[in-house]
């Protein structure tokens, strides 16, 4: 059910935030319902914490001593400052208020001395977004008026100790016009009584911490976007066709929507008939074969099978955990499932590359013969690549790739599914497979793996916190392979 603003407005409005000017950047729904949405309908993601942590280690190589707190610090002139709320007036009046994450004190000249502020701000990825330059010109804005003295530059910053990157930022100009429109278009989404439509392209979703309440509206509305294979900008060339639900696809003659949409590129004509069957096996929830024969022949004599699952760490470029699930024949032509044995190799930077990969060697080594099945091109990218950098030659990289079967491939290969997605979650889910522990996917697991990094050489009780994150880990971990070999069963049943 989409939630409802109050009936009876408040006589003052309340003021427009730094948060819900971040909200409304990344999609215009969200800063909705993080004004009038249930707060029990939203859910805790791992991203946010994520952010934060890097924005803690940026902080601190900035700034090693603790900073000031409030207007105090910022008067007695504090080297940083957090803790201090600014408000202001923006365009047409509108009452706008922000918490900048931290403030540097700079040379100049400010209504509490020789010195004065700059916002700072750590950055995500290995851009400046433009969500970024927006919430730091209204910092900056703010904290002119409130020091009364003029914030030219904000700082942005990203990484940690040595790799800590520093940019200035100029805050004034085309900024400045981009931040006006912003908080009005801000304030005219927040003010009907409903929330804006879902998104064309709901792949950030996941990001979300709204996304189960408008994952519950596209299911139950057909959104097209609920249609694996169908992204943003193919939506609207769909919806230009007056196709505009999962049904109205399902119910297209292929022929007919191939000619309309041969208008866009000869791209679009060639993956129309793939979209209506798609569309009508989500319809009717029946997977549809692809073909004939099996989708993973090698396995027919293998004597057992290798299970394999990358972590890494993407802005770190750390694939930090190899873990493998060791998976033999029961004797009856079947599989041990019962006795499948998990073997973790953690991957410590500080150890080198070279230990790593022989480390992987001998494992391999140890079970000749035996696929290793993974889901999805990251385990065998990264695989490949580690070991071409070690100096392998042509005939082993080979070997390499010929022992690594995909199983996402293959299932595309061979079967169309009643799923909005693909990914090792969705399809896994369809088949009734549950990971140990709820509510936990990549960013988390990423999140347990920095906070084991900053603590594990702690004793004590972060000794013991330290060594609970490994092991959530390890499970998640060790979910993802099991995942995988519920899939290939499913795939081994077909046959």
């Amino acid at each position: 059910m989409t939630p409802q603003p109050p009936t009876s407005q408040p006589l003052t409005p309340a003021p427009l935030t730094d948060r819900l000017l971040r909200s409304w950047l990344r999609c215009r729904r969200r800063a909705w319902l993080d004004r009038f949405g249930e707060p029990g309908e939203r859910q805790w993601n791992a991203h946010r914490a994520l952010a934060l942590s890097d924005q803690l280690r940026s902080f601190q190589t900035l700034l090693p001593q603790r900073p000031g707190h409030g207007e105090a610090a910022c008067a007695d002139g504090a080297p940083g400052v957090v803790g201090l709320r600014l408000r202001g007036r923006g365009p047409q009046g509108l009452q706008v208020e922000s918490h900048p994450a931290l403030l540097e004190r700079i040379e100049g000249q400010s209504r509490w001395g020789e010195f004065a502020y700059r916002p700072v701000l750590a950055r995500q990825g290995r851009r400046l977004t433009r969500e970024a330059r927006v919430v730091l010109a209204l910092w900056g804005r703010l904290l002119a008026e409130h020091q009364q003295a003029p914030v030219p530059h904000g700082l942005v910053l990203a990484g940690e100790g040595r790799a800590l990157q520093r940019e200035r930022l100029a805050l004034g100009g085309g900024l400045q016009h981009q931040l006006d429109e912003s908080l009005q278009r801000l304030a005219a989404d927040l003010d009907p009584a409903t929330p804006p439509p879902l998104v064309s392209d709901r792949k950030k979703c996941t990001l979300c911490s709204w996304r189960g309440l408008c994952d519950q509206e596209a299911a139950a509305m057909g959104h097209l976007s609920e249609v694996s294979g169908i992204g943003g900008k193919r939506r609207e060339m769909l919806l230009e066709q007056g196709v505009t639900s999962l049904a109205a696809l399902a119910g297209r003659d292929p022929e007919q929507l191939a000619e309309a949409l041969s208008v866009y590129g000869e791209q679009h004509r060639e993956i129309a008939a793939e979209l209506v069957d798609q569309a009508r096996v989500q319809a009717s929830g029946i997977p549809e074969p692809l073909g004939e024969g099996s989708a993973l022949p090698e396995l027919a004599g293998a004597p057992g099978v290798l299970l394999y699952d990358i972590e890494s760490d993407p802005d770190a470029r750390d694939d930090f955990l190899h873990g493998f699930l060791v998976l033999e024949r029961d004797g009856a032509g079947g599989w041990n499932e019962a006795g499948a044995r998990y073997q973790p190799l953690l991957a410590l930077q500080e150890h080198g590359e070279q230990r790593l990969w022989q480390r992987l060697q001998r494992l391999l080594v140890r079970y000749p013969g035996w696929p290793v099945l993974h889901y999805g091109e990251t385990e065998v990218i990264g695989l490949v690549r580690l070991a071409q950098r070690q100096g392998a030659t042509e005939a082993e990289v080979q070997q390499l790739r010929g022992r690594m079967l995909d199983v996402h491939a293959r299932l595309r290969r061979h079967w169309r599914l009643p799923v909005s997605s693909y990914g090792l979650k969705a399809v896994a889910g369809w088949l009734g497979f549950a990971w140990s522990q709820k509510g936990v996917d990549g960013a988390r697991c990423l999140l347990w793996w920095r906070q084991w990094r900053h603590w594990h050489r702690d004793a004590g009780r972060r000794g013991q916190a330290s060594r609970l994150q490994l092991q959530r880990i390890f499970l998640y971990n060790r979910d993802d392979s099991l995942a995988t070999w519920a899939v290939v069963r499913w795939l081994l049943a077909q046959d």
